[in-house]
């Protein structure tokens, strides 16, 4: 790899670090810069070892916030998603996958808007079973099309209103779980290799850094601007993905 790579990998490492810490639509910057350095489908096969190398690291970093009991119900139909995620890989272009994950995200985002003017209304629709289903499916989906489930799980947490630590937690516990799942199906496709694996391990102190800095900024945000920044990314990576 020429220096120009290496820099956008490790901006892209950097940025995937950061979202982990609870930023999760600065990981749309490393979809952005890894798709259009390797290329849409072969960007998910160097991504996805970052993801799990910086699931194993913020795992125990923000495993006394939450707990597994609020995980496990989201399991089965994020599985689901990720089932009608690969069969989507296999047979949609990509501009289409890109522009419904877009959708997604801005629905999410709409609700979340919704919530501070309609708060009894959205919330009680969000604590139904059905709108629970239809969050970790359609996260499972824009987990494997895009690595892009972040900002979908965000909202609906902010939706239901889960303080901003707690959400971090929930959040690990779950991709921790997710992302590993996903690794045999990556393979399967080819789009994982021993040359990408090395790739990746060059961009473990990025990563970490990315991590631990943004923990650090986290715990100094107040939950309000925390939810505002949340939106923002979120409108952010959606209107990118839907329309450009």
């Amino acid at each position: 790899m020429n220096i120009e790579t290496i820099i956008l990998l490790a901006l892209a490492a950097l940025c995937i670090g950061i979202s982990k810490a609870g930023f999760s639509g600065v990981s749309l910057i490393a979809v952005f810069i890894l798709a259009d350095t390797f290329g849409a489908r072969e960007s998910l096969g160097i991504a996805l070892p970052l993801l799990i190398v910086a699931d194993i690291i913020v795992y125990p970093a923000f495993r006394k916030y939450g707990s597994w009991r609020q995980v496990w119900p989201l399991f089965s139909p994020a599985i689901l998603g990720i089932v009608i995620g690969f069969y989507l890989l296999s047979g949609l272009p990509n501009d289409v996958m890109r522009k419904v994950i877009g959708y997604i995200i801005l629905s999410m985002a709409a609700l979340q808007v919704l919530r501070t003017l309609y708060k009894s209304q959205i919330e009680a629709i969000a604590h139904s079973k059905s709108f629970g289903l239809f969050a970790a499916s359609s996260g499972g989906i824009a987990t494997v099309l895009a690595n892009a489930a972040g900002p979908i799980f965000q909202l609906y947490f902010l939706t239901i209103s889960l303080p901003k630590m707690e959400l971090i937690g929930v959040c690990a516990r779950f991709f921790l779980v997710i992302n590993i799942l996903k690794l045999p199906l990556n393979a399967h496709l080819n789009l994982i290799s021993s040359e990408t694996i090395l790739i990746n391990l060059g961009m473990i102190p990025v990563l970490a850094l990315g991590i631990f800095g943004g923990k650090k900024l986290l715990s100094k945000v107040p939950q309000k601007v925390f939810e505002q920044m949340v939106l923002l990314f979120a409108l952010i990576a959606g209107i990118k993905l839907a329309f450009f």
